[in-house]
């Protein structure tokens, strides 16, 4: 049987693979695991993005906390790492955001924050998972948990972003794609509130429109309006607002790779950055680790999603991490990525600097990367195929050193991923579409 939580939680077509019944009894799971060592009643923060099926997930979410005597600390719609911080903010056993972050509107997912606001390991997960199995005792009378709303949710958070992402954006002028996410409840009034002129642009949710053609994985529209507005500067969150990617001046992207780079050198000017070490997954551009090694940085490398990075920081004490993808981590003003901190850190480094985010990205040069997403029925099993691998094989003896070649199965969907970077874009091109034929042939 395959384990519930994938790497970022439990996630699946809400209404189908993610049900209600699910969703009550994982929350009350997670319950008898997370809040094991509560002295009173366990307190549960709940939070959402604002996805239609997110309405009846934190229904069912809060009745299988209450059913199971903890009171739920209803925060409303907010972005995910909000979620994180509040769970330490208000003092509580866990956490629980309502998020399929980036995937299109008709998923949602699960993810679970344990005390302080920190991401579980797999071994918290499995015990979860393995708490859902038979019946247990329920509370009854004054036992049963009580459901309440935290009013001031989104100022406490908002206050957070304030006293780690500065205030000193007067003068720059920026454009905010919402994702019509949970973005659009905070993000254009964090940026203002820093000092910027800000024009909004997809934040209007309506709980079916998350993720359309807009925000971080749809960057056309926010190109377009820094072009149109003249604006200094680009930010694309993502439907639950823990990623950024940027746009400069000129309409060019700026990704998770670039942003790790400049504020990683700006980090290791003051002094900031322990042990002059960046965290980075394996799919960080190659481009990224010339750059680094150039300043004196040392590149830490980890797996795909920002569970592990967070892992790594925490086991070493390091000061940044990341994803190319744009989940920016920044231990000392929070436990996991950030994108509205994220960008208010970008845009701080834009102003005190007097440059161009151009200018800034240029720290690094992008070496050509082509991704492709191959659908399969069977992601595991196709990935450890004998003739991927073969194909895997003689594309790194093509590459001769000069490139790289990453093939993977997807944390959260039914899709092998093919990497391939390469001295020119037409190489890698070419390289990635003839492994892609033969994972699609498997």
């Amino acid at each position: 049987m395959a384990r519930l939580f994938g790497t970022d939680g439990v996630r699946g077509r809400a209404n189908d693979q993610l049900t209600a019944e699910l969703a009550l009894a994982l929350a009350s799971a997670a319950v008898r695991v997370l809040g094991a060592d509560a002295q009173t009643r366990p307190r549960v923060v709940v939070g959402r993005d604002p996805r239609a099926s997110g309405e009846l997930l934190e229904a069912a979410l809060c009745a299988g906390l209450a059913a199971a005597g903890a009171d739920a600390i209803r925060v409303g719609v907010v972005p995910t790492p909000a979620v994180a911080f509040l769970t330490a903010d208000y003092a509580a056993d866990f956490g629980v955001m309502i998020s399929a972050s980036h995937n299109p509107m008709p998923d949602n997912g699960i993810k679970f924050f344990g005390a302080g606001g920190h991401k579980l390991d797999d071994a918290t997960e499995d015990a979860i998972e393995a708490a859902m199995a038979g019946e247990q005792p329920r509370p009854v009378g004054a036992g049963v948990g009580r459901l309440v709303d935290a009013p001031d949710a989104v100022t406490r958070y908002l206050d957070h972003l304030a006293a780690h992402g500065g205030t000193h954006l007067d003068g720059l002028t920026v454009v905010v794609d919402c994702a019509n996410g949970a973005a659009a409840h905070v993000g254009p009034r964090a940026y203002e509130a820093a000092g910027a002129r800000v024009i909004a642009i997809h934040a209007a949710p309506d709980g079916l429109n998350i993720n359309k053609d807009c925000g971080s994985t749809h960057l056309g529209d926010l190109q377009r309006a820094v072009l149109e507005h003249g604006a200094d500067l680009g930010l694309g969150h993502d439907g639950d607002a823990d990623r950024c990617l940027a746009v400069d001046s000129t309409g060019a992207v700026v990704d998770g790779d670039q942003i790790m780079a400049i504020l990683a050198l700006a980090m290791h000017e003051r002094g900031e950055l322990t042990d002059d070490v960046l965290v980075a997954t394996v799919m960080s551009n190659l481009g990224l680790h010339l750059a680094m090694t150039a300043a004196g940085v040392d590149v830490k490398v980890t797996g795909v999603g920002d569970r592990y990075v967070l892992e790594e920081l925490r086991a070493g004490g390091y000061a940044l991490g990341g994803e190319q993808s744009g989940h920016i981590v920044i231990p000392s003003a929070g436990t996991t990525g950030d994108g509205v901190l994220t960008g208010l850190l970008l845009a701080r480094r834009v102003a005190e600097t007097g440059r161009r985010l151009a200018d800034l990205a240029a720290v690094m040069t992008v070496l050509p990367q082509v991704l492709i997403n191959v659908p399969v029925s069977d992601k595991h099993a196709v990935a450890a195929a004998e003739s991927v691998e073969a194909a895997v094989a003689a594309a790194e003896t093509e590459l001769h050193g000069a490139g790289r070649i990453l093939l993977r199965p997807s944390g959260t969907e039914q899709l092998v991923r093919v990497m391939v970077e390469a001295t020119t874009a037409d190489d890698a091109q070419a390289i990635a579409e003839r492994v892609a034929e033969v994972v699609a042939a498997v």
